[in-house]
């Protein structure tokens, strides 16, 4: 047995020699060391030696162990030194190369304006209402004091999932859900802005989307007079366009307020003087407005003698269209990247 082991040392210190990469060394000290190598079937022979021989064929065994698994954990060491070596003398970086910068996106114009408008409003102490863009006919028409018969109403207009579900095709829904809330919870008086996306039946062109993003300001306290309402808007107006920006309110009709108002800005471009953005008029329309109708409040189970409030909806891609120029809502949604680095 002494010649046995022997050569497993002679054996192994070559194989262990030649070897050249990890996976080689390791099967090595399988094949040599583990359960089932070369160096346990030699010593599972020792029951056949004497008692004499069996010390000193253990002690000879435990060395060749010792040396073999010595020389296995030098190779191992060694290989890694040389692989390593290797890598970094590959990947040398030549520092007087000039770098790559990383390409960093932008903001997206519609999401900029929603936070501009936002941060205007909530800095006048209002806070963000939300809701579901997939709403109720009660809450999207009849609780706003439409009519029956209104032309917005039509599956024409409207993207209608059921008779009483649809696509909310404006904010104005959440205010309905806000107030009703408020009432339960006796948390009035409201001041708050409702941003989110809502849907028409509009076939796409320059000015048209069946999907939009609109901003609704709600205001609902007691003694909310239309001062206050044009005080309000006014301010939001210079901050978005500029302070030398002023506000003109025209009578309209909307069911929802009464009275109601279309606000329209001095242009920004020309100061009202007359140019293509303004269309030579010197003012541009840019949102609707008004009190909130009495029966509106009535609806939310709000009493109309005791409070009142003003409303304001404003088309988000309407207001980025007019500040920064742009001719086509469509170029918002087509996500070319050439036309979003711009802003």
């Amino acid at each position: 047995m002494q010649e046995k082991l022997k050569e497993l040392r002679k054996i192994a210190e070559e194989k262990i020699l030649a070897a050249t990469s990890p996976e080689e060394v390791e099967k090595l000290r399988v094949d040599l060391l583990g359960k089932k190598g070369e160096l346990t079937k030699i010593l599972k022979e020792m029951g056949k030696l004497s008692a004499e021989e069996r010390p000193i064929i253990g002690k000879l065994g435990n060395e060749v162990r010792e040396i073999i698994t010595n020389n296995i954990k030098e190779k191992k060491e060694m290989i890694s030194r040389a692989i390593l070596e290797q890598k970094i003398e590959s990947e040398t970086i030549d520092v007087t190369m000039p770098g790559k910068v990383p390409q960093i996106g932008k903001q997206h114009i519609i999401s900029k304006m929603i936070d501009e408008v936002t941060e205007i409003f909530m800095g006048m102490g209002f806070s963000i209402a939300e809701g579901p863009e997939i709403e109720t006919v009660r809450n999207n028409f009849d609780a706003l004091n439409a009519p029956k018969d209104h032309p917005s109403r039509d599956m024409t207009d409207t993207f209608y999932i059921t008779e009483d579900i649809l696509l909310r095709t404006q904010t104005s829904p959440v205010q309905i859900r806000t107030m009703e809330e408020a009432v339960k919870t006796n948390d009035l008086p409201l001041k708050i802005i409702v941003p989110g996306r809502c849907f028409r039946s509009d076939s796409p062109d320059a000015t048209h989307s069946p999907m939009f993003h609109q901003i609704e300001v709600l205001v609902v306290g007691k003694d909310i007079t239309f001062t206050e309402f044009k005080g309000t808007m006014e301010k939001f107006v210079q901050k978005l366009y500029g302070p030398e920006t002023k506000t003109k309110f025209r009578p309209h009709n909307f069911p929802f307020t009464e009275p109601s108002a279309e606000i329209d800005v001095s242009c920004f471009k020309c100061g009202g003087a007359g140019c293509p953005v303004c269309k030579g008029e010197g003012w541009i329309e840019i949102l609707g407005a008004g009190m909130v109708h009495p029966n509106v409040l009535r609806n939310c189970g709000i009493d109309p003698d005791v409070y009142s409030g003003f409303a304001a909806g404003m088309g988000v891609e309407r207001l980025a269209m007019l500040k920064y120029g742009i001719d086509d809502i469509r170029l918002m949604f087509e996500n070319d990247v050439r036309f979003l680095d711009q802003f």
